[in-house]
């Protein structure tokens, strides 16, 4: 690695990657955490409550002195607010954490431009789930040296067990993904730090880029595959596997009702008796093991996605899914519990990104008829006077070829079909496939 291609801007690296890890902070480093998050919340608050009254003064299109003065007040507000609100300048806030904030809400702004759908910036508010962001700075020293490393920034190891984070100093951290990482890629550099907590605990996240690659190229396996994805099962594939859906959250949904009556309660005595729910011990406690059991099943239905995910990066050259639309799928009442539970629009990342990663291709096509067409003949079924199929049809019979189709299968082979052909008008050659 050369002096040059280290100097180069972290954005401008051509590889980057993701690095989570728990972490143990002390009592006053949990402090100094809650401290950050709530400046992070709040300058990002105030950025949205100041563009608004900006907006919201504009548009009147009166120019008096008063509205002018209010008008300049708040644009030097928004480029200083540490300067008006004294709190955002104490020693234990991160200097960084407000730039980030500010960056974080241009971000969702660009966003919104780009598309319209993510909608505008709204208000953070406080949960069990808080965070916020720093970044690693390199010094100038180090840069004319090229000595950007994991080991030499204001974010960097210590060793396999500790980090040195800006306001939090020393702090242990579990896991080894980091240390497969370091012996791949020892010169990586760190772009920005999270610090997030949780019911479950306390996590740092890292992004990090170099020049190499993380990760090794997977070995060609021959293979393509078209998903049908179902709430029935969770999916079925173009060679008729089938993977169950484990539905965490419906397991856990007795105990979860049980603890949200018990704090349902606990909410109701306190009210009564005039305390603050702060305050209120039973009813803090009932909160906490509501969250702690929501974190269980995201983390159930993670892992779940992240191992099914790799397994069919590494066992298939192509991967082909319907471009579900998750948010539009959900306003259906009768079904958005069950789409909620089995996380596809999560799947769906995680195939695309590791199919960035590992050299192999992920493919989304318009979900038109492949329920509804048959996979032998083409014809389509609520066309020529023959009826649309139902949710309830879980197996048919083609009216015009007569083969018999089990639903979830048939999908997936048309699936692949629009798939490949996709992606041979894409790359204007033939793609041989068997399934």
């Amino acid at each position: 690695m050369t002096r040059k291609q280290l100097m180069i801007s972290m954005s401008d690296l051509p590889y980057h990657l993701g690095l989570k890890m728990r972490i143990y902070p002390s009592s006053q480093q949990k402090k100094i955490i809650a401290i950050n998050c709530g400046v992070s919340r709040s300058v990002y608050n105030k950025l949205i409550a100041i563009n608004s009254e900006l907006m919201q003064l504009r548009k009147t299109g009166i120019y008096i002195k008063t509205i002018a003065e209010r008008i300049e007040t708040l644009e030097l507000r928004k480029k200083n607010l540490s300067k008006y609100y004294s709190y955002m300048s104490v020693k234990e806030v991160d200097s960084l954490t407000i730039a980030q904030a500010k960056l974080n809400y241009n971000a969702a702004w660009s966003m919104f431009k780009k598309i319209h759908s993510s909608g505008v910036p709204k208000y953070h508010k406080k949960g069990v789930s808080d965070s916020y962001q720093t970044s690693c700075i390199y010094t100038t020293d180090n840069k004319k040296k090229g000595n950007c490393t994991p080991f030499t920034g204001s974010v960097r190891f210590l060793d396999t067990k500790h980090v040195q984070l800006p306001k939090l100093g020393r702090i242990r951290i579990s896991g080894s993904s980091y240390q497969k990482i370091l012996a791949h890629n020892p010169n990586f550099r760190i772009g920005t730090a999270t610090i997030k907590c949780d019911a479950s605990g306390y996590y740092l996240s890292l992004q990090i880029g170099d020049v190499v690659p993380f990760v090794n190229l997977k070995p060609k396996a021959g293979k393509v595959t078209g998903i049908d994805l179902n709430t029935d099962n969770f999916l079925t594939d173009s060679y008729g596997n089938i993977v169950d859906n484990p539905r965490y959250y419906r397991k856990s949904l007795k105990r979860l009702k049980k603890l949200q009556r018990q704090m349902a309660r606990r909410q109701v005595r306190a009210k009564k008796e005039g305390r603050k729910l702060a305050e209120s011990r039973n009813y803090q406690k009932s909160r906490l093991q509501a969250a702690r059991l929501h974190q269980h099943v995201k983390n159930q239905r993670e892992n779940f996605l992240q191992k099914l995910s790799t397994a069919y990066i590494n066992n298939h050259d192509v991967v082909v899914l319907e471009d579900l639309r998750g948010k539009n799928l959900m306003k259906n009442h009768a079904l958005a519990m069950s789409i909620a539970d089995v996380g596809w629009s999560n799947f769906q990342k995680m195939l695309e990104y590791k199919a960035g990663l590992y050299g192999k291709k992920y493919i989304e096509i318009d979900k038109c008829n492949t329920t509804q067409r048959c996979s032998n003949c083409g014809s389509i079924m609520g066309h020529n006077g023959y009826p649309k199929l139902t949710l309830k049809d879980r197996e048919w019979n083609c009216p015009i070829c007569k083969v018999h189709h089990i639903r979830d299968y048939n999908a997936a082979l048309n699936i692949l079909e629009k798939g490949i052909a996709k992606l041979e008008e894409e790359e204007k050659t033939i793609i041989p496939y068997k399934n």
